[in-house]
């Protein structure tokens, strides 16, 4: 064996050598790269899905939570409450809200709802986005006799009924939004996932 032939192997081995690690090194520096592409645990968790147990939400009550960084309040609506959005529909500006698509496909008629005394909503004006009051008292001074309950935006001073629905000639151009929501069972409503069905 020469020394040509032993230099030869050496050439041949440093090589392949670098040539290993430098497609490790490019592997390596890709992963995190093509990772980052992919959204965040945090972002993941903003879009999902939210469940809430209703099973002790009080007739009258509103709660709210927390779905894709907006406000969704869910309130469970009285006979009487229903009663006025029925009597509303001749006042309200869309009573059937065909404009603007704020509610989806299977959500229809006066109460906007998968079940008529559950009112799901996103709390958010549709006007420049403040978040409205829920008012469901009557008459109350500041807000006049003909007042039988519904959401007030302090901002501007949209109104909406209590299937957030906006009455004419206010800022807000459309009613509030209805989130996709579900029933899981009778005390489980799940935000963001659409019923089975539809």
């Amino acid at each position: 064996m020469n020394n040509g032939d032993v230099n030869r192997s050496r050439r041949r081995f440093l090589i392949g050598a670098t040539s290993v690690v430098g497609g490790v090194g490019v592997v390596g520096a890709a992963v995190p790269f093509v990772a980052s592409w992919n959204p965040s645990a945090k972002a993941e968790a903003a879009g999902a899905p939210v469940s809430v147990n209703i099973s002790k939400l009080e007739p009258g009550q509103q709660i709210t939570v927390s779905w894709r960084g907006k406000p969704v309040w869910v309130v469970k609506r009285t006979d009487e409450m229903l009663g006025h959005i029925k009597e509303l529909s001749d006042t309200v500006k869309d009573p059937e809200s065909v404009e603007g698509g704020m509610q989806p496909a299977y959500i229809e008629g006066p109460f906007r709802a998968v079940r008529p005394e559950i009112a799901v909503l996103v709390g958010i004006c549709t006007h420049l986005g403040c978040v409205p009051s829920y008012r469901p008292e009557i008459a109350p001074d500041d807000l006049g006799e003909d007042w039988i309950g519904g959401f007030f935006c302090p901002c501007h001073g949209s109104r909406y009924d209590l299937a957030g629905r906006v009455y004419p000639s206010q800022p807000a151009p459309l009613n509030l939004e209805v989130p996709p929501h579900r029933f899981d069972d009778d005390v489980t409503l799940t935000v963001g996932l659409d019923p089975e069905a539809a």
